[in-house]
């Protein structure tokens, strides 16, 4: 069964940002490839969105409904329904993950 891939505003602004900080202190051609790899890793959860981990600092807190796929350093956090697929936040795995999530995550509940 594919799923269908929803980006929240948020996440497509976080996406946006990471990758136009890529192309202002790297160069085009990093932030393109960087690109392409969040694509592949978006085109894997319609296919395999269980495979994703469970994301441990909500897991802590018993909230087990986001799962997160990497390419690292960059986590993709969602939440699996019947079909659909809900990123809700793309961030850089190195940041205060914890103050984050609870600002993006737990703020929505």
């Amino acid at each position: 069964m594919r799923f269908k891939v929803l980006l929240t505003g948020q996440a497509l602004l976080d996406m946006d940002d990471i990758i136009g900080y890529v192309r202002s202190n790297d160069s085009p051609a990093a932030a393109a490839a960087l690109a392409t790899h969040f694509e592949k890793v978006l085109g894997l959860l319609e296919s395999f969105p269980q495979r994703g981990n469970v994301v441990k600092e909500l897991a802590s807190l018993g909230i087990k409904d986001f799962r997160e796929s990497l390419y690292k350093p960059y986590r993709f956090i969602y939440r699996v329904t019947q079909k659909f697929v809900y990123v809700n936040l793309i961030a850089d795995g190195r940041r205060d993950m914890q103050s984050l999530l609870s600002r993006r995550i737990l703020g929505s509940f």
